[in-house]
């Protein structure tokens, strides 16, 4: 093969891409032969892969050394190759500085997503805290700060008050009831409402644990690529909604029920604005200040970074003054404020999960472990591509994995990451991972020795927190125009699983959601976009002839692309839509000829009809003969069973029909403006059993018509694929690959120029009268050829 591109400029003049632009027209010269598939395996020596057997694959997979052993060991424990190159000079002093602003923040947002989870402030602290240990060993981002996050915090919380409600808790009190009447009144028992709430929540957390190294143990981590981000950006808007929902009445701090599940949010809110009279004006003044207070702070942080060398720790600011003003006026036993109350010093004793309880949510930790998953491993790639180094997927599964497991144990909630605090970590100079231990310190700090220091602070404080760093999950809503311009179906993915999840909750939602995202590539697949391409004059291009008006049809050839893979549930639309392009339905032409043929004979026995010397049907009409064999197509079944018993007359010559033309009898056949069709494959991926299977009834149909079939661009993969699956035999065989389009149409040319195309009706039509059975055409052929695999199945069990 010869290749030349000319390009004209003068000596000395550089090539440059601005001199390549569109607007400039260059031309290049390609020679080389006509290939079809297997002359260019044969000409460039196709090699056949090597398949390892079994024990080959078994021994280079457990083979032991003490390189691989290092290595095994390196990839389960990723601290052990990093820390041995850690520059302390050039990051120690970054990492101190950033695991400082990082644990303060890590202990405020602790205390605060502790009320998603309806359990004490003091197991946040705790799950601030121990993540972050095991990370530190087994983790592959440098940057993501571990801890809790909003959305899971909230998953765990709907399960906590389902199988923990207030209800389960009441205890008789001394006292009557309104107006002195004797009704008993009933107080919750904190104490022990508390104990079950944690046991729950630690317990669901040992099993997302569990689920998430189960999952990288099996390498599935590729899974959550189906969570696409328009799905997750439904979900975690859907889930902003529900944590703001949940804070308002902590906010307000009027009294509500517990609900989870299907509509949710609307009982919540009527039970909000039922007890709206009880707003605390304390609570609702100090919640309304700190949102704004810490939302404007952010803003200008976000807009001044690159100005403020740290962010102004706003939340840990305005939790100090709150503690302090409400210290200061008690405002507890003055205006009635809810407050944090009592954080003890220390960590809660190592306890095993209630194994009962384990078994009642499994679904519910199956989906937390998922999108706990999914949120961080997303956000560690996307500061992974920042600084140039790659996260591993099923390692990230393993450490998170073991990091709730660990808390689990330790009476805390489900660990991911956020995103906000992430940005902390990094945009103070984070270089590593040691910054988190720094900040987990700084969380332990906390525990031991500051908490009590926390127990005056509101609780409507902590919650205008959480509202305050909802504004980027309540952001994504503006990407919704965006996708309805840019893709409908993932516009469509991102509206339904939101609202999916507002309406039936986060566990129904996030499934619902799945679902639908599946469909929609289900239908995508399902209906996949067919054209029918046309020749650029002079080139080697094909492009759809809608798109474009300086195109040409390629005459007596149709090319037909599909792009998408074909399978099962798309190579009936397949079907279709050739049928549309090639302008006939090759079955239905088929049965129409045969029908012809038959009353051809028919009325060549009669003598109704004669063939010439040139072999051409032609009517007694036109030699002087009364003609009465123009029959229609009612005399066909009244005369078939005499034309089938008798026998058929040997001509001197070969007779032709020429399909083009007017016929002698009264049959109408579709009109074949075609004699080949080419099949671009190039945007095939794969190709199933049932679609290999349907393409060779296909092909076939066509070729019993005399429209010849190429399939052009088929990848290797397609071509194996369609081996194993016993595609080829003696009619369809390799020769029909060509490597392009340009092949395919170049070798037809040829094909048809040299006259070399073989009418299979006339070898039928001359085979029928040159011998005395019966005609090749019958209906029994009709049937059996054009079953599809479906209707061959349904045949077959119904016998």
């Amino acid at each position: 093969m010869m290749a030349a591109l000319f390009i004209p400029r003068t000596p000395g003049q550089e090539i440059s891409m601005d001199s390549l632009a569109p607007q400039n027209h260059f031309t290049y010269v390609v020679s080389r032969p006509i290939y079809s598939n297997p002359t260019f395996d044969k000409d460039n020596q196709r090699q056949a892969r090597k398949e390892r057997s079994l024990r080959e694959r078994l021994r280079r997979t457990c083979g032991c050394s003490g390189r691989r052993a290092l290595k095994v060991v390196k990839g389960v424990f990723p601290v052990i190759d990093w820390l041995s190159r850690y520059p302390i000079r050039e990051w120690l002093p970054s990492d101190v500085i950033s695991g400082v602003s990082t644990g303060l923040v890590c202990s405020l947002q602790g205390l605060a997503y502790a009320l998603l989870v309806s359990v004490s402030p003091v197991y946040g602290l705790y799950s601030a805290f121990f993540p972050i240990l095991t990370y530190f060993l087994l983790g592959t981002s440098r940057h993501i700060s571990v801890g809790p996050f909003p959305v899971t915090c909230l998953m765990v919380g709907s399960v906590v008050l389902t199988l923990a409600p207030d209800d389960h808790f009441l205890l008789p009190a001394n006292g009557t009831g309104v107006n002195g009447t004797g009704a008993e009144v009933k107080v919750i028992n904190i104490e022990a409402m508390e104990v079950q709430r944690i046991m729950v929540a630690s317990s669901m957390t040992l099993l997302v644990g569990l689920f998430q190294v189960a999952m990288g143990l099996l390498q599935v981590g590729f899974l959550v690529r189906y969570l696409s981000d328009p799905l997750v950006g439904g979900f975690t808007t859907a889930a902003a909604f529900h944590v703001l929902i949940s804070q308002l009445r902590i906010v307000l701090s009027v009294p509500t029920n517990n609900h989870n599940g299907c509509f949710s949010i609307v009982y919540t809110l009527i039970d909000v604005f039922t007890n709206v009279s009880q707003t605390n004006v304390a609570d609702l003044v100090a919640a309304l200040l700190t949102i704004i207070i810490v939302m404007a702070v952010k803003e200008l942080n976000g807009k001044f970074q690159h100005r403020i060398p740290i962010p102004i720790p706003i939340e840990l600011i305005v939790t100090v003054i709150a503690a302090g003003i409400s210290y200061a006026t008690e405002l507890e036993s003055h205006y009635g404020a809810s407050i944090v109350h009592n954080i003890p010093r220390g960590f809660a004793p190592a306890q095993l999960p209630n194994t009962e309880v384990l078994w009642k949510i499994l679904g519910s930790s199956f989906s937390t472990a998922v999108v706990g998953y999914a949120v961080a491993v997303s956000v560690a790639k996307v500061y992974a591509a920042k600084h140039d180094y790659n996260v591993d997927g099923n390692q990230e599964l393993i450490a998170f994995g073991f990091s709730n497991m660990f808390c689990g144990c330790f009476s805390s909630f489900v660990a991911s990451t956020a995103l906000s605090r992430t940005a902390v970590q990094e945009s103070t100079g984070g270089k590593s991972q040691v910054a988190g231990i720094v900040s987990a310190v700084m969380v332990m700090i906390v525990i031991l020795a500051l908490g009590q220091f926390l127990e005056p602070l509101q609780k409507s404080v902590l919650a205008a927190i959480v509202i305050a760093n909802l504004k980027g999950m309540f952001m994504q809503v503006t990407e919704v125009p965006m996708l309805w311009r840019q893709n409908r179906a993932d516009c469509f993915i991102w509206v339904a699983t939101c609202l999916a999840s507002v309406v039936l909750g986060l566990d129904m939602g996030l499934l619902s959601g799945l679902v639908f995202e599946m469909g929609t590539v289900v239908v995508r697949t399902q209906f996949p976009a067919c054209s029918t391409l046309g020749n650029i004059p002079g080139t080697n291009i094909y492009r759809n002839m809608k798109d474009y008006k300086n195109i040409a049809e390629v005459p007596g050839i149709k090319i037909f692309k599909c792009n998408s893979p074909i399978y099962f549930a798309n190579i009936d639309y397949f079907k279709e839509r050739l049928r549309a392009t090639v302008g006939f339905d090759s079955v239905r032409v088929f049965k129409k000829r045969n029908k012809a043929l038959k009353k051809i004979h028919k009325l060549i026995k009669k003598g109704k009809l004669r063939a010439t010397k040139t072999g051409e049907v032609v009517s007694e009409v036109s030699l002087g003969v009364d003609n009465k064999g123009f029959e229609s197509e009612r005399d066909s079944e009244q005369e078939t069973r005499q034309v089938d018993d008798g026998n058929w007359p040997v001509p001197e010559v070969e007779v032709h029909v020429n399909w083009a033309l007017e016929l002698p009898v009264r049959v109408s056949v579709p009109k074949v403006q075609i004699h080949s069709l080419v099949l671009d494959f190039s945007a095939v991926s794969f190709v199933d059993v049932v679609a290999v299977k349907s393409l060779r009834l296909v092909i076939k149909e066509f070729i019993r018509i005399g429209v010849n079939v190429y399939i052009a661009g088929c990848d290797d993969e397609i071509i194996q694929k369609m081996e194993a699956l016993a595609f080829f035999d003696v009619e369809i065989t390799q020769g029909l690959l060509f490597l392009s389009v340009h092949d395919a149409i170049l070798f037809i040319k040829l094909e048809t120029a040299n006259g070399r195309r073989r009418d299979l009706i006339v070898e039928k039509l001359s085979l029928a009268q040159d011998c005395d059975d019966p005609p090749p055409f019958t209906e029994v052929e009709d049937e059996i050829e054009t079953y599809d695999n479906q209707n061959r199945a349904i045949y077959g069990l119904s016998n």
